[in-house]
């Protein structure tokens, strides 16, 4: 199977801030991180929290699913509880879901927060 996608721009969806690092005196921590949708049509994305090996955690994400327009960037709130543990290192990533359609190939892309909480 060759695919061929002829002369396209190359695009990735956005999170900021892209390095963190936080300190917390309680057993959580809470950041506010801002997807951002690069494409000039509307995409839906959704926000999770990956440990440092990429498995999934428990984390409060709101809004975890959104629908963004073109160009458009939204604040989203975490919450990852330490769970005992005195340090954590965790990713928050922004995911696009491709729209269900039979017309053409659909690609899932992730862009990451590397975080020592």
């Amino acid at each position: 199977m060759v695919l061929s996608l002829g002369s396209t721009t190359a695009y990735a969806v956005s999170l900021s801030p892209m390095i963190l690092q936080s300190k917390s005196y309680t057993d959580q921590v809470v950041f506010r991180v801002f997807p951002k949708n690069p494409y000039n049509h509307r995409i839906n994305m959704e926000v999770r929290v990956y440990d440092q090996k990429f498995r999934l955690i428990r984390a409060r994400v709101s809004p975890r699913r959104m629908k963004l327009g073109a160009g458009l960037s939204r604040p989203v709130t975490v919450t990852v509880p330490f769970e005992g543990k005195k340090t954590r290192k965790i990713r928050i990533c922004a995911e696009s879901i491709p729209f269900p359609s039979g017309k053409a190939a659909s690609v899932r892309t992730r862009v990451c927060v590397s975080i020592p909480a």
